[in-house]
């Protein structure tokens, strides 16, 4: 042993004893080790508090300790290679750089850890969002996650700049930034006008979260609604991002908001239908239709005979369903359509279908009548 000691004292490597060398793999991975270790106690930890009496402090304990799992073991990794540079025995220049470098490496771990807590946050302010009737928050949420995250992320590099450069370097670079971020903004500019739609939006209200919209050719629930686009789940399964500048430009329709559903129905019946048979129908439509289910009473149904069609006698019938659930209306819908069916058939009154009558001359009503004209040269005419 001692042997190898002193070889390793003897023997140098870019200008380190090759025992140093030594110790910096073995502080690097010593703190690997450690660092998985204590990402797995973590882990298991948060495992076994989901089994919790109290439900919010185990969820807090439990996303707090799988947050700070990752991190656990990244910061393992840079305390075990700041330890192992610094037994390098670097000295005046090139240790105020190294010292620099550990700063850097400290400040990512812990901008790191800090960025994977904002996920606790993000769970308080969703529970605390589902515990409001208004569903506005449900979309700020997703923006205030994202503008912590990019909070985290602009104040680590603003503390790498700090470390790594003198103030006139940083203002330099500040300035720069500044330049290049005009060129950037030039260039992005759709992406702008995208962000000043989320903004648009949360102020316009025109829908939140959970409403059913059309936007465009778009039909179906908002699910998101982030800086940059937001997201549709169509009604057939799929997922459509729109950007919001197209938003705030396109026509909203908001079905989910809307106080009822209003049925527009157009009953033709055939010419042949004699008069005291026409009010009948409408009759039975009154009759149908009085105090049904989903009505309010300051929206009592419409039954008119309304119009003279090109092959029908037409009745125009309205009503108004309350609330406005969509499948408890066409259930509705189908009881009405088969009642009035049953009932036009007892009372033996024809729906009518596009026709065309062909009428012959000497008909009963149209007599065939045949004139004679002049011919040349006969004076009598007959």
């Amino acid at each position: 042993m001692e042997q190898i000691m002193s070889y390793l004292k003897e023997r140098d490597f870019l200008g380190f004893e090759a025992w140093r060398w030594v110790c910096l793999l073995g502080s690097i991975l010593i703190g690997l080790v450690v660092g998985r270790i204590a990402q797995f106690i973590l882990e298991r930890s948060s495992g076994k508090l989901k089994h919790g009496e109290e439900e919010s402090l185990a969820t807090l304990a439990t996303l707090f300790l799988q947050c700070l799992g990752k991190p656990a073991a990244m910061f393992g990794f840079v305390l075990g290679l700041t330890v192992g540079l610094s037994l390098l025995g670097f000295k005046d220049l090139a240790a105020a750089k190294v010292e620099s470098f550990s700063k850097v490496l400290y400040a990512i771990a812990v901008g790191y850890a800090v960025y994977r807590l904002v996920d606790v946050l993000d769970h308080f302010l969703h529970r605390w969002a589902a515990g409001t009737e208004s569903r506005l928050d449900d979309m700020l949420v997703p923006m205030v996650r994202k503008s912590v995250r990019i909070t985290v992320v602009v104040m680590v590099i603003v503390f790498i700049m700090n470390s790594m450069f003198k103030p006139e370097q940083v203002a330099t670079v500040l300035t720069g930034l500044g330049v290049g971020g005009l060129a950037v903004a030039l260039a992005a500019q759709d992406s702008l006008k995208n962000l000043f739609g989320s903004f648009m939006i949360l102020l316009d209200k025109p829908f939140q979260i959970g409403d059913r919209v059309v936007i465009g050719e778009h039909d179906g629930p908002v699910e998101m609604v982030g800086f940059r686009s937001t997201k549709l789940r169509t009604l057939d399964g799929h997922i459509v991002t729109i950007p919001n500048s197209t938003v705030i430009n396109e026509m909203v329709r908001n079905i989910g908001s809307r106080p009822y559903i209003r049925r527009v129905s157009n009953i033709t019946i055939t010419y042949d239908t004699p008069p005291e048979k026409v009010r009948r129908a409408v009759e039975i439509l009154d009759n149908i239709l009085d105090n049904h289910e989903g009505m309010d009473p300051e929206l009592p149904p419409r039954v008119f005979f309304s119009d003279f069609n090109d092959c029908s006698l037409n009745i125009m019938m309205i009503y108004w369903y309350h609330p406005p659930a969509y499948w408890d209306y066409l259930a509705f819908t189908q009881k009405v359509n088969m009642e009035i069916l049953e009932r036009f058939n007892a009372e033996g009154i024809d729906f009518a279908f596009p026709t065309q009558t062909v009428y012959l001359a000497n008909d009963e009503k149209r007599q065939l009548a045949l004139r004679m004209l002049n011919q040349p040269g006969d004076s009598t005419g007959a």
